[in-house]
């Protein structure tokens, strides 16, 4: 029994023995197939990306990238994705490129190309990105291999630049000018001029005009070409103080806004001895039309320590506008065929002595021409004040010359043909074409429009020339009134519009003439001036004023 217990024993050891040398095999074919994948190296694809250290921003760039084989198996399955620098400029916007590869046996080297033009400013590092995935021969892993390549912006070949002086007086309109050139080999387009906004200086206007006067939205900007920003504003820093003027160019790239080149400016104010101010008709900014009489009133502000003694003021006028024969002055002296007033402390005791915080006020007028034939408009006219070796210009804009015609025709006009008797008759109804007609001397217009009103006898008839305009024309049935939009109106255009109506007189009309028609007015805004201008015409009846032809009167019968 003994020995049989031995023997069980020694058989059970032996079954142990076999089971754990089984799967100490199994571990060992595991772990094989895990070693092996370890071992593999990375290095021995080789990847690289060529290309050089520094450009020019906007100059085109050449990415070589290079990969090598240096195993002694293949490489399966391979995938390059290449990435340009951030915000590169390309011909189609992409940046990321995606290529599945031929398999790439031992030894075997190969390459692509990548073009982009970089954007940025001076001293800017640029990373392109070079990423290639792959699974070597008999192994079931995917393994990648990534390498950068960093290049300089290393100068811009763009000019940006202040025109300006280094000292401003406070409280006085002072104006720079941002310039700005382009030698890029490129067309940048979506390109923007920014500043930032200074305490201590009021941006009142700019050209060209800025919706919030820190952006201003440039044309694209060809190799040779350039520009100017013209910045006007007041100085309000105190005195001694010192405004750093800063500016941007750069270009916009999906909604972010790449700075190209950068300039800054310091400026002092500085205080000014006597401050010139001036009103038209009241108005600080006041907008002229022609035919007016204009009535300067100049004011003279010591804000100096010191008093001014004996002041001699010349107010001097520039502008083909001006009817210069009906400058006056109450106090001060016009020649003959001059365009300067002169004001003398000899004859005006106010301008004896201006004490420290003191203002006094001194004036003049004329009238500018009714007719002002100038091609293209856009017309201002300006003044100059001088006070010792302090001036001040001034510009006062003028308003577009509008006219608007309103005539009633009972003979065929513009293909519209009437009908009914003439003189009209109780019972019956008589048609008539008006005939509204607008011309346009000077400025450029936008949104014009003119209203009228019929009376409540006469009716509207289906009928306009030329049809085009039937879009833009509409009555309101409850108002009675007519509006024409005619739209947009050049400098030295006009436009006409015909349309008929119908009278049927009442026997209250009896023996008398009967309104047609109300008076109308037009009214249009002025791209120049900015302002809304109108004038107002009278009504037209039956009596027929301008049709030359008509020989029937208008007395209701």
């Amino acid at each position: 029994m003994a020995t049989l217990k031995i023997l069980r024993s020694l058989m059970s050891n032996k079954r142990i023995v076999l089971i754990s040398l089984f799967l100490l095999v199994i571990l060992g074919f595991i772990a094989f197939w895990y070693w092996r994948d370890a071992v593999f190296s990375k290095e021995i694809l080789k990847l690289e990306i060529l290309g050089p250290d520094s450009a020019k921003m906007g100059e085109e760039v050449t990415y070589t990238v290079k990969y090598k084989n240096n195993g002694n198996f293949a490489l399966e399955k391979p995938k390059l994705i290449f990435e340009l620098p951030e915000y590169s400029l390309t011909e189609d916007s992409k940046l990321r490129f995606t290529q599945d590869l031929d398999d790439i046996y031992p030894g075997e080297e190969r390459s692509m190309e990548f073009k982009g033009r970089l954007l940025g400013k001076e001293e800017d590092t640029k990373t392109s990105h070079a990423w290639l995935t792959y699974i070597p021969h008999n192994l079931s892993v995917r393994y990648e291999s990534s390498t950068t390549l960093t290049t300089k912006i290393d100068s811009v070949p763009i000019t940006l630049t202040y025109d300006t002086s280094s000292k401003v007086e406070k409280g006085k309109e002072v104006a720079y000018a941002i310039n700005y050139f382009s030698n890029v080999e490129y067309p940048l387009e979506d390109l923007s001029v920014k500043v930032d906004s200074v305490s201590g200086f009021d941006i009142k206007s700019s050209d060209p005009k800025s919706l919030d006067n820190i952006e201003w939205k440039l044309e694209t900007l060809n190799k040779g070409q350039g520009g100017k920003i013209r910045i006007m504003g007041i100085v309000t820093a105190e005195t001694g103080s010192h405004l750093n003027l800063a500016a941007k160019l750069g270009m916009w790239q999906g909604g972010v806004f790449i700075v190209i080149k950068e300039v800054s400016q310091d400026i002092e104010a500085t205080q000014p001895q006597l401050l010139i101010s001036q009103q038209i008709n009241g108005n600080v900014n006041y907008v002229a039309s022609p035919g007016e009489t204009l009535s300067y009133q100049v004011f003279l502000r010591n804000i100096g320590s010191t008093p001014f003694n004996d002041l001699f003021v010349v107010a001097e006028l520039d502008g083909s506008a001006f009817d210069l024969s009906t400058l006056q002055s109450l106090e001060g002296q016009v020649r003959a065929g001059d365009d300067s007033v002169f004001f003398d402390s000899r004859q005006i005791s106010k301008l004896q002595r201006l004490s420290p915080k003191q203002e006094i006020q001194i004036g003049f007028q004329v009238k500018l021409k009714n007719t002002l034939d100038i091609s293209g408009g856009n017309i201002s006219v300006k003044n100059t004040v001088g006070v010792l070796d302090v001036s001040q210009e001034f510009v006062t804009k003028i308003n577009s010359q509008l006219d608007l015609t309103q005539g009633v025709f009972r003979l065929t006009t513009n293909g519209i043909e009437n009908f009914g008797p003439i003189p009209p008759k109780v019972g019956e109804s008589t048609s008539y074409a008006i005939v509204w007609e607008i011309k346009n001397y000077l400025n450029n217009l936008k949104n014009v429009r003119v209203k009228a009103t019929l009376t409540q006898n006469v009716s509207l008839v289906d009928n306009i020339f030329p049809e085009s305009q039937a879009y833009n024309f509409s009555f309101d049935s409850k108002s009675r009134e007519i509006i024409w939009s005619s739209g947009n109106l050049s400098s030295g255009s006009s436009n006409a519009l015909t349309f008929q109506i119908v009278l049927s007189p009442t026997v209250f009309q009896l023996g008398n003439s009967a309104q047609l028609i109300g008076q109308a007015t037009i009214f249009a805004e002025d791209e120049f001036t900015n302002a809304t201008i109108q004038k107002t015409v009278p009504g037209v009846n039956t009596s027929l004023p301008d049709d030359r032809e008509n020989s029937g009167g208008g007395v209701i019968q």
